[in-house]
C-alpha cells in the first residue's frame, strides 16, 4: 500500500473526527487500561525543558507540561483540525505553543539538537516509515536529550476471546490468537463512518529501530492499570498487556 494513501486516509479520519478525541489518550494517560504518568514518572523535572509532541492531537498533553512549568512547547499532527483544538485549548489556559502541521514523516521546520524531550502519546504507530521518524527525532534531541512513546501493545492486535456468539467474555475464557504476531502489513480497520489504516509492529521492531537511530532503551512498560487488573470482567486486560511505553535517551 502506498504511503501517501494511507497518510491521505489517516489525514482525513482526523479532520473529520478530531472533535470526537478532544482530551483523549493525553498525559498522564500513556494509553487504555495502563499506567499513568502519575505512577511512572517518566518525564522527571520538565521545569525550563524544551518540549515537542509527535501527534500533539487536540494539545492535553503539551497543556499536562505546561502546567509543569515546561520551558518551551512545540507540537506537530497531520491535522489540522487537531492543531486548531490545540491551539484554543492552549491559549484559553494561557500558554503559547509552536504547532506545525504536518505528517511526522515530512521535513518540518523543527530546529535540530534543540529538545529536552520529544514524546507522542499513541501517536508513533501511525507513521509510514518507523525508522525514518525514530532518526529525525535522534536529531531532534540534545545530546542525552529522552524520547517517551506509548502504543498499542502488539500482542493486543493478535489476541481475541474465542467465542460462539462473538461476546467478548466468554464461558471457557479462552484466548486466541486471530492475526500472526509477525504480520505487519497494513489493514483498513472501519471506525466511526469512516476508515484508518494501521500496522502491527512487532516489539523488536521498535526495539531495533531505535538503537540504529542512536537511542538507548531506559525503560520498557507492559504494566495495565489496578482497575483493569482487579477487574472481573476485564479478562483480556488481566492476562496480556494493552498498551505499551517506551523511555529511550538519545546517546
Amino acid at each position: 500500500m502506498e504511503n501517501a494513501k494511507i497518510i491521505d486516509t489517516n489525514k482525513r479520519y482526523w479532520n473529520e473526527h478530531a472533535d470526537l478525541w478532544f482530551g483523549t489518550t493525553a498525559l498522564p494517560e500513556y494509553g487504555v487500561k495502563f499506567v499513568t504518568e502519575d505512577d511512572l514518572h517518566l518525564f522527571k523535572d520538565v521545569c525550563g525543558k524544551k518540549v515537542l509532541e509527535i501527534c500533539c492531537g487536540s494539545g492535553h498533553s503539551l497543556k499536562y507540561l505546561a502546567d509543569r512549568n515546561a520551558g518551551e512547547l512545540w507540537g506537530m499532527d497531520l491535522s489540522q483540525k487537531q492543531l486548531e483544538n490545540a491551539d484554543k485549548l492552549l491559549k484559553e489556559n494561557g500558554y503559547t505553543a509552536k504547532l506545525i502541521c504536518s505528517p511526522m514523516e515530512a521535513e518540518a521546520d523543527i530546529p535540530r539538537n534543540y529538545f529536552d524531550y520529544v514524546y507522542s502519546i499513541y501517536g508513533i504507530g501511525w507513521t509510514t516509515d518507523l525508522q525514518g521518524i525514530f532518526d529525525k527525532i535522534a536529531s531532534y534531541l540534545k545530546k542525552d536529550g529522552i524520547f517517551i512513546f506509548s502504543w498499542h501493545h502488539t500482542l493486543n492486535y493478535c489476541v481475541a476471546w474465542s467465542c460462539k456468539d462473538r461476546k467478548e467474555i466468554v464461558e471457557d475464557g479462552k484466548l486466541i490468537f486471530n492475526k500472526s504476531y509477525f504480520d505487519e502489513s497494513y489493514f483498513t480497520m472501519p471506525v466511526h463512518d469512516s476508515e484508518i489504516i494501521l500496522c502491527n509492529r512487532k516489539i523488536s521492531t521498535y526495539v531495533n529501530a531505535l538503537a540504529k537511530a542512536g537511542f538507548v532503551m531506559e525503560q520498557m512498560i507492559e504494566q495495565n492499570d489496578t482497575i483493569s487488573m482487579q477487574s472481573a470482567a476485564d479478562l483480556k486486560a488481566k492476562m496480556l498487556p494493552i498498551s505499551v511505553c517506551f523511555k529511550a535517551r538519545r546517546l
